[in-house]
């Protein structure tokens, strides 16, 4: 890891800084410190500089086939062994705002009235139900998101399972001009601070007590995955095989499409296994990293992590994962928020791998487009668990873009009187002034298109098959 001098100029930049930050009576201690030093590595240039030469492709040890990973012993009382080493946590900092809700993220309703916390939950019931195991769940929140879910979480007390919150880092964003924390400066509203990425999932499990109370519970793993992907369900073949493994981490990575080209990928880098993110990579061989023939698999960001480990480099600070600067502009003024993220974690742990899971273990919700495609009849629900109906003959799913009349939730749900039969479509394209009516059947390549000013009403029932539909006369 490469690190210069700083500059005395940087020198004083740091003292002024932590001058200024040791005012902020908004944040902890280990907040504060945590801030600062984020802010030093960054000034110092601390950069890991990827020598593209030395990348080599991870091997089936290093990134293991799931198909190759041994079956879960069918003894209830050993599997029930098996899940009372394991924690749940999910990543509940991000809100809804792209999709045009307030609160967290986690409480869009995803199928059945059912949000993407209550099929956590009902997921996780099932399995300490099943096996009279005691699988906790826990949240890490922002500052954004804290006081929604503690409301939220409220309506699980009489669940049999266990409910642990705590919040990650509230860090102040950092003027560009002269690097002073922008609260410091007399903004003190919520645009003064951000949540440093889910990196931070370490530190603050640490900071909170709350993996010590779990090492106190006889926990050794810990399954971290975002609170919208609802492929990422607990999966006992991968846990038997880190335990009997002792394998300290492990990231769950799937092969790669087009629509993927941007996402981290494993390499194996100076006898390591290491995450390979694009803004790492120099500009002449960003094609090269987009190419699915090279880098043929990426991060789901389905980590799993062994608990003692965590304490052991936390307390030894030796998680040192790539800085990522978001710049971003509050009241016109130009500021920086310095992140990072848990899957680059991966190279400081001891007999760390990744294993190559099924496509249907990453389904994320980001967009109203991934809604349609959970809520429609290509998928089903099962005790909280969202499968792909096996009518479905097409492995991958069909595209789906549609126009910015869809881009709210709220609007969504409101265009359409009931979601589309999809089970035969490969893409969809929406634009304009559409809605949509009831027992509509989509099929092939459908293109909607209304034209400007008009609104194009598709009638209940009906069947669209490979199709280009710019007004009525089109169905």
């Amino acid at each position: 890891m490469a690190t210069r001098k700083l500059s005395d100029s940087d020198e004083e930049k740091i003292v002024n800084l932590k001058i200024a930050v040791s005012g902020l009576n908004q944040i902890s201690e280990n907040e504060k410190s945590g801030f600062v030093n984020l802010v030093s590595r960054y000034l110092s240039g601390e950069a890991q500089h990827i020598e593209w030469s030395k990348i080599q492709t991870p091997t089936d040890e290093v990134v293991v086939p799931y198909d190759s990973l041994a079956p879960v012993p069918e003894d209830h009382a050993e599997t029930k062994t098996l899940l009372d080493k394991l924690v749940v946590l999910k990543l509940n900092g991000g809100l809804g705002t792209t999709m045009g809700c307030t609160g967290p993220k986690s409480v869009i309703e995803v199928r059945n009235g059912l949000t993407f916390l209550d099929l956590i939950v009902i997921q996780i019931e099932t399995l300490n139900a099943k096996y009279g195991c005691n699988v906790p769940l826990v949240l890490m929140n922002s500052f954004n998101t804290h006081d929604d879910t503690l409301k939220i979480v409220e309506k699980y007390t009489n669940t049999n399972i266990e409910i642990h919150t705590f919040n990650q880092s509230q860090y102040p964003r950092l003027v560009v001009d002269d690097f002073l924390p922008l609260p410091s400066k007399g903004n003190v509203g919520k645009d003064a601070w951000y949540p440093p990425g889910h990196g931070d999932v370490f530190p603050s499990l640490m900071n909170s007590g709350k993996l010590d109370l779990l090492l106190s519970q006889g926990k050794e793993y810990v399954f971290v995955a975002n609170s919208d992907n609802l492929g990422a369900v607990v999966d006992l073949k991968i846990l038997n095989h880190l335990i009997n493994n002792k394998n300290e981490y492990c990231m769950e990575v799937t092969p790669k499409t087009l629509a993927d080209v941007k996402g981290g990928t494993l390499i194996s880098y100076e006898g390591k296994v290491q995450l390979l993110e694009i803004a790492q990579v120099p500009d002449e061989y960003v094609n090269e990293f987009k190419s699915i023939e090279k880098f043929k698999i990426f991060n789901t960001n389905n980590l799993w992590v062994n608990l003692h480990a965590i304490k052991r480099l936390v307390k030894e600070d030796d998680l040192r994962m790539e800085i990522i600067p978001n710049p971003k502009e509050v009241d016109g003024v130009k500021v920086l928020q310095l992140e990072t993220a848990a899957g680059a974690a991966i190279r400081f742990f001891n007999h760390a791998i990744g294993t190559n899971v099924p496509r249907s273990r990453f389904l994320p919700v980001k967009a109203t487009s991934d809604l349609l495609l959970v809520q429609s009849d290509l998928y089903t629900l099962s005790h909280g668990f969202v499968n792909r109906n096996p009518a479905r003959a097409n492995p991958s799913n069909p595209s789906i873009d549609l126009g910015p009349e869809f881009k709210k939730v709220g609007n969504f749900l409101s265009r359409f009187k009931s979601i589309p039969s999809i089970i035969e479509l490969d893409s969809l394209k929406v634009t304009g002034d559409v809605w949509f009516g009831a027992g509509v059947t989509l099929k092939g390549k459908v293109t909607i298109s209304a034209k400007t000013g008009l609104k194009l009403e598709i009638p209940d029932g009906a069947f669209i098959a490979n199709k280009e539909i710019n007004g009525p006369e089109d169905i």
